[in-house]
């Protein structure tokens, strides 16, 4: 399918749509191709743990805040 910008602009979420289910899109600027329109592919695989060793967290990280707490349910109501 070959769409044109000005018409690219106006359906943009409906040619999405198509690259995603398997269509070829082609973006033309007056009716010559410029451009496809294709999935997204990562160049690389991410590598996790990048911060491993490099980053810690204090003992009561995962403690309540008893000012917050009041503040999302009320004076003693914890």
């Amino acid at each position: 399918m070959i769409v044109n910008v000005s018409e690219a602009k106006t359906h943009l979420s409906r040619l999405i749509d198509k690259v995603y289910h398997g269509e070829t899109v082609v973006i033309a600027k007056n009716n010559l191709p410029m451009v496809d329109l294709v999935i997204h592919r990562p160049t690389e695989k991410r590598e996790l743990g990048q911060l491993a060793g490099r980053l810690t967290l204090p003992e009561d990280f995962m403690d309540e805040d008893p000012a917050v707490c009041a503040m999302f349910y009320g004076e003693g109501q914890q």
